[in-house]
C-alpha cells in the first residue's frame, strides 16, 4: 500500500506551491526514450550476454535509478454527504489551490486531481462518487481561476488508496480527500 503525506486541512497557496513545485526533473514513470540534456555525458550499457546482466561502459552492472516520486499534496476538500457538491469549507481550500495553480511557479505544469473516499458504501459507488468529486474540483478551478482544462486530469480512486487503513464500512474523514499530483509540463 502506498504511503501518502498527511492530509492538509487549510494550507496556504504558498504551502501548496512548495508541495507541488518540483525540485528536479519530473518523470512520467513510463518506459521510453528520453533525449539527454545537451552536453550531458552518458555511458552506454553493453548488451547482456545470453541472459546476463546489462553492464555499463565502466564494467560495473548497470543499475536503473528509481524514478523520483512526483510532487503532490493531500487536501481535505469537504463535500456534502454522499454528493459531489462543494461545501463553503471546500471552496476555501480550493481557493488556495487555485491561487497556487495560476502562480508563475506552477503555471507551466499539469496536475492530476485524484478523488478519494472512505470505505463506507460499495467499491463501485465509491469509485463513481470519487470521479464526480474530482471532476467538481476541476470545474471549480476552471471556472473561478481560469485554470485550463488541459492542465487538469481527473481520476476517481474510490477507496483503493486509503490514507488510513480501515475495515469495510468505516467512516474515516482523513480518507475522504483530494490528492493533487504534479504530472509535469
Amino acid at each position: 500500500m502506498p504511503a501518502f503525506a498527511q492530509v492538509q486541512t487549510h494550507p496556504s497557496a504558498d504551502q501548496i506551491i512548495n508541495s507541488l513545485k518540483p525540485t528536479g526533473p519530473l518523470t512520467s514513470g513510463t518506459r521510453g526514450i528520453r533525449p539527454a540534456a545537451p552536453g550531458a555525458a552518458t555511458a552506454p550499457a553493453a548488451a547482456p550476454a545470453s541472459g546476463g546482466t546489462a553492464v555499463a561502459a565502466s564494467g560495473k552492472p548497470a543499475v536503473a535509478a528509481a524514478p523520483a516520486k512526483p510532487p503532490s499534496i493531500n487536501l481535505v476538500v469537504q463535500f456534502e454527504l454522499g454528493s459531489a457538491e462543494l461545501t463553503p469549507d471546500a471552496m476555501r481550500t480550493l481557493d488556495e489551490l487555485g491561487r497556487a495553480l495560476i502562480s508563475p511557479a506552477l503555471a507551466a505544469y499539469r496536475f492530476r486531481i485524484e478523488g478519494h473516499t472512505d470505505t463506507v458504501g460499495t467499491p463501485e459507488y465509491n469509485k463513481n462518487l470519487s470521479n464526480l468529486r474530482a471532476a467538481a474540483t476541476a470545474r471549480y478551478l476552471e471556472s473561478k481561476f481560469g485554470v485550463a482544462a488541459s492542465r487538469l486530469e481527473t481520476v476517481g480512486m474510490g477507496d483503493t488508496a486509503l490514507l488510513v487503513a480501515t475495515p469495510p464500512q468505516t467512516p474515516e474523514s482523513r480518507n475522504r480527500r483530494v490528492q493533487v499530483i504534479n504530472i509535469g509540463a
